[in-house]
């Protein structure tokens, strides 16, 4: 919108304001409101530039590495009172953004006293014949919730009465409930 009522200050010279709003299709009081705002607009634009070098400040003075909540918290001991989401708003647009030092921290923590398990068929998983060499282990699946993972493991039916495996996950929209879903051996393929 507003570079409609730019083009209509640039031709008001040229042409009457009434004619260009109705051309325009714009109210006539939308262009007067937008003319008187210029100069509040000028001051907020001055007062975010202000704030723009207190936050270089201080990010600067970190290493570059606080981001938008440690800049709040240092301009409140400085005594400056400005909302978060306006430090966000500014460092976003001025494009300075903090460092995240946040280790990977795997799922699962091996004893380091334990001896490892011994690998009985020696890496070999090609058999003659189905039920000779079976294996197991846990795969985590990502799930729609965000940031959480869920096992899936393949196992035999209870009844052990069929020869098709049977992927075990849970389901996620569940209080942990295991979803069964049947496969046909080596045939079945995962969609990914």
């Amino acid at each position: 919108m507003s570079e409609l009522y730019r083009f209509i200050h640039a031709e008001k010279a040229n042409y009457p304001v009434t004619l260009l709003c109705r051309v325009l299709h714009v109210a006539r009081s939308s262009y007067y409101a937008w003319r008187d705002g210029e100069a509040a607009r000028r001051a907020r634009q001055a007062a975010d530039d202000a704030l723009a070098h207190e936050i270089t400040v201080l990010h600067v003075a970190s290493h570059r590495t606080y981001g938008v909540p440690r800049i709040h918290a240092g301009l409140r001991r400085l005594g400056r009172r400005v909302n978060r989401k306006r430090i966000a708003r500014v460092m976003r647009e001025r494009d300075i953004r903090g460092v995240t030092r946040r280790k990977h921290r795997s799922l699962t923590r091996p004893d380091a006293k334990a001896k490892p398990a011994p690998d009985l068929i020696g890496r070999d998983f090609h058999a003659e014949r189905p039920g000779i060499k079976l294996v197991g282990d846990i795969t985590y699946l990502p799930t729609s919730r965000a940031g959480s993972t869920s096992p899936a493991g393949w196992t035999w039916p209870p009844s052990r009465s069929s020869a098709m495996p049977w992927l075990i996950t849970t389901a996620p929209n569940s209080s942990s409930t295991p979803s069964i879903w049947p496969t046909a051996g080596a045939t079945w393929s995962r969609a990914v």
